[in-house]
């Protein structure tokens, strides 16, 4: 927990954590992108991107959640605020980010946008966004034109690549919030004309109300409405209260509704003033705002003429009085908004000043302090009613009979309406179990309390599934991801200070389920060797993993089972952890000592471990049994290393039980003892290794894995070895040949839809896990263990040593070089030589291989905001493993 330090922020988060004052209750929740996602596609085959494209947007109600520019809203999304813009050329209002779907991009979807997360408290205190909105029209069909014809072998058509942003003809637009109270935020515009000449920019600041009553649902067709007042925005809602938006100068209001433009969409009557009125008004002069004044989305419309150079402000303020309350008092914009604006802001640098240790560089805390930005502006409002969508709502017209059967047909009992961190809220506009496992490590640096929780509400039983599953991803509940959320529960609750024994106990009872579901469910033989499926990796072998096989038989996966045994591990260590005050958990510790040593001695028995190339490797067995390993030296082979802890021979002096069980699994099942039976002496204490992994085989994996021609890269660990450049695996089966080639780039395979490739790329998920297992072993082995680092240098060094190196690596990929340039922007010369842009960062999906260049999602700041900390944890003063962890 957080304690009352004096940070302002931190007794913000300890008043959020109590209950007392709602801090979190607001929030950037409004997602970039609602278009295109599973929960707005009622088709026949599951084609969202073509249910509902970016084109209809403007003028179709969603029906589950909103979007919009710089947005934020309650945490129920009742009310929604965003920032609307227009240069007088482009052919629609900017109010949403562009991009490609899975179906145009040549290398899937891919936003064409260029925004960034500048700053954010973890209460959303203080924030800041930019935004760069070209002076000339919005090139939308060229992107679309460009990127469809170009092929999978060459580079997405970027937003830059198109000259747009040739002689600075662009406008910088940057957003700051500061709340004044829970439900009270200041908030500043600032336009600054970049260009060589004078231009004008029409800002709309809009609040709508989320389209509640549209759907025919009982008791639930209420309209709330947004009236004219003053020079703002009144807004009244019979749950919500009384909402106030006041603006500065002498902006014109103007009103229509959030319901679809059924003429347009469908060539059907709809609402009066529907979504779009704003957008045709603005654009073409047309009869589409409400002359009363009257509606469920208004805008404040503001045309601003700025020099070259110039800068404009608008300043704005909402407010809330809850139902029944008096009229709201005028708002103020100039003494206490100035006040509030500069004590927040303020505050936020006392907050990460005290975060970031004082030994990181200025340029790491910027690092820091973005990647937390990008977090927090990462959370979205994630609404999706199962069951209401598979059935359709009574006054729509009733969903396919495919739908049944269909996607996520299984997961009827899921109902959820929460705030959850995102992997990127355009890209990935919804929650992935593991991406968030990882999420919550970094955010547990900021938000601890968040973090538990977010941890907690997939375990809930309006997520889990009643067989113990944890959801995946809306795309497909029902796909498998890496079980690493015991591991994330071990993280988070040692960064939170390793006292909240209650959120482990909730945590490891869920799991208790979740890991049944995988014995029972991936354990086809019941023999300890997993067959997860692609399990996050997707393209990484040489066929989808999570299709059926091209022959008859099953695939045996060494991550599969590396997952489980590592798990296994992470369930041990969370049930010792409990049973130092508890004694009830030594049973439960004992049984997954054991568990862990049959999954183990698995990976060897069953042959997952090639003892002549020193690898593990997955095996595909067929239905006339004949074993074929698949020789892919990827990061399949490298994850056995995670599965690994130590015990120390004082924890098992204050556990009889789970000693004693030790002894005799030792004594007579001695087969065992490669796996549980390491044992050293360090401070006065024994110290026991459990590992999938022994000694010998991590010394000669190490030298592949650190290997400059196989995995280490200048950037982090590669996910296939450059081995395969010129030595690509191929395999015959089925009558075809299936080929994995390293590839550091952009995938030139479809599987997965084309967007993740783990063929050569970095992804610092894994990266952050096998820095991790390193540290493990170092802690076992002290100085005792050096090795060749890099493999064939000559020089050697300590598994601690090796660690921090690699973790230097991650985190020079975005700072600067000894030249000025950032690995992450590639060979772009505007992001690498522009003032203007190279202090701006973006957390991209994964990075070339060889480069070190972003690639993929642009906002996943999710799991790459692990790089918050390694950079926290390079800086930390040594802190050996507890005595009675």
């Amino acid at each position: 927990m957080i304690e009352d330090d004096g940070n302002a922020e931190r007794r913000r988060l300890a008043e959020a954590d109590s209950g007392e004052r709602p801090w979190r209750g607001w929030g950037p929740y409004l997602s970039e992108r609602a278009w295109g996602t599973v929960r707005e596609d009622y088709s026949a085959h599951g084609t969202a991107w073509d249910y509902f494209p970016h084109d209809q947007a403007r003028s179709r109600a969603y029906r589950w959640n909103e979007d919009g520019m710089a947005g934020i809203c309650d945490d129920r999304q009742t009310f929604c605020f965003a920032l609307a813009l227009w240069n007088g050329k482009d052919p629609i209002l900017k109010e949403r980010m562009f991009g490609l779907g899975g179906d145009l991009g040549n290398h899937g979807e891919d936003v064409k946008d260029y925004w960034w997360y500048m700053d954010s408290t973890p209460t959303h205190s203080w924030m800041k966004w930019r935004y760069h909105y070209p002076q000339q029209a919005f090139p939308y069909d060229d992107l679309v034109a460009e990127n469809c014809r170009r092929g999978r072998d060459e580079p997405e058509y970027e937003l830059v690549d198109t000259g747009i942003f040739d002689e600075d003809r662009y406008w910088a637009v940057e957003v700051d919030y500061a709340k004044a109270g829970p439900t009270d935020v200041c908030m500043r515009i600032t336009i600054q004309n970049m260009g060589p000449e004078p231009a004008s920019l029409h800002v709309l600041p809009t609040l709508w109300f989320r389209n509640t009553w549209a759907w025919g649902l009982p008791g639930r067709d209420y309209m709330p409405e947004i009236r004219a007042k003053d020079n703002g925005l009144l807004a009244e809602h019979r749950l919500l209260g009384r909402l106030a938006l006041t603006g500065d100068g002498a902006p014109r209001p103007l009103f229509c509704n959030n319901d679809t433009n059924g003429d347009r969409i469908w060539g059907k009557p709809g609402r009066e003033f529907p979504k779009d009125g704003i957008n045709d008004h603005i654009l073409h002069g047309k009869d589409t705002v409400n002359p009363d004044l009257v509606g469920t989305k208004a805008a404040l419309h503001y045309l601003v003429s700025v020099p070259a150079g110039g800068t404009h402000e608008i300043r704005l303020r909402l407010n809330l009085n809850a139902p029944g309350a008096k009229d709201l008092a005028p708002a103020d914009l100039r003494t206490d908004f100035d006040t509030t604006m500069s004590r927040r802001s303020a505050e936020a640098d006392e907050y990460f000043g005290a975060l970031v240790p004082p030994t990181a560089t200025p340029e790491e805390a910027m690092i820091v302090r973005q990647g937390v930005a990008g977090l927090m502006w990462g959370k979205q409002f994630f609404h999706f009613d199962v069951a209401r969508w598979l059935e359709g709502d009574p006054v729509s017209e009733p969903p396919p009979d495919s739908r049944r059967h269909g996607r996520n047909s299984h997961w009827w009992h899921m109902n959820s309406c929460d705030v959850l961190s995102m992997p990127d809220p355009w890209e990935y506009p919804w929650y992935a179990a593991w991406d968030l496992a990882f999420h919550c490590v970094a955010i547990a640096r900021v938000d601890p309390g968040f973090a538990k929780d977010q941890l907690l509400l997939l375990l809930r039983e309006w997520y889990m599934h009643p067989n113990g599953q944890i959801p995946a991803y809306e795309w497909a509940f029902g796909d498998v991801n890496p079980p690493v959320h015991a591991w994330a529960a071990l993280r988070v609750f040692a960064i939170d200070g390793s006292k909240d024994f209650d959120f482990l106990a909730r945590v490891l009872h869920k799991l208790l389920l979740n890991f049944t579901w995988w014995v029972n469910r991936k354990d086809a033989e019941g023999n300890n060797v997993f067959e997860g499926g692609f399990l996050g990796l997707d393209n990484v072998g040489p066929f989808d993993r999570s299709a059926a096989l091209p022959v008859g038989g099953r695939l045996e996966q060494s991550d599969g089972t590396a997952w489980m045994a590592m798990y296994a591990l992470n369930m041990l260590d969370m049930s010792l952890t409990l049973a130092v005050h508890d004694r009830v958990y030594e049973d439960i510790a004992a049984k997954f000592l054991e568990h862990f040593a049959y999954i183990a001695d698995a990976a060897y028995e069953f042959g997952l471990w090639d003892e002549e190339e020193a690898f593990f490797y997955d095996v595909l067995r067929t239905a006339d049994g004949q074993r074929i390993p698949l020789k892919v030296r990827s990061v399949v082979g490298l994850l056995p290393l995670t599965a690994t802890t130590i015990i120390s021979s004082s924890t098992l002096r204050r556990l009889p039980d789970v000693a004693a069980r030790l002894r005799w699994f030792l004594t007579n099942k001695p087969e065992y003892g490669d796996v549980v039976g390491a044992k050293k002496s360090r401070g006065g204490q024994q110290l026991r290794l459990l590992s999938m992994v022994g000694p010998d085989q991590l010394i000669r994996i190490l030298q592949r894995m650190l290997d400059e021609e196989e995995f280490l890269s200048p950037y982090g660990l590669r996910t296939l070895s450059r081995a395969h450049k010129d030595e690509p695996f191929t395999v015959h089966v089925g009558e075809a040949d299936y080929t994995v080639g390293y590839e550091p780039g952009e995938s030139t395979s479809g599987l997965f839809g084309g967007n993740s490739n783990w063929r050569g790329p970095i992804w610092f998920p894994v990266n952050y896990i096998l820095i991790e297992a390193v540290r493990r072993f170092s802690e076992f082995f002290g100085d005792d263990l050096q090795v060749e680092y890099p493999a064939g240098s000559g020089k050697m060094a300590t598994l601690a040593a090796v660690a921090d190196d690699l973790s230097r690596r991650l985190v020079n990929l975005f700072r600067n070089d000894d030249s000025g340039r950032r690995p992450v922007f590639g060979d772009v010369p505007l992001f690498q030589n522009d003032p203007g842009w190279h202090d701006l960062l973006l957390y991209y999906e994964y990075f070339h291989g060889d480069t070190g260049a972003g690639l993929g999602a642009a906002h996943q700041t999710g799991w790459t905001a692990l790089v918050i900390d390694l950079i926290l944890n390079l800086h930390a003063p040594p802190h050996p493993r507890p005595a009675d962890y």
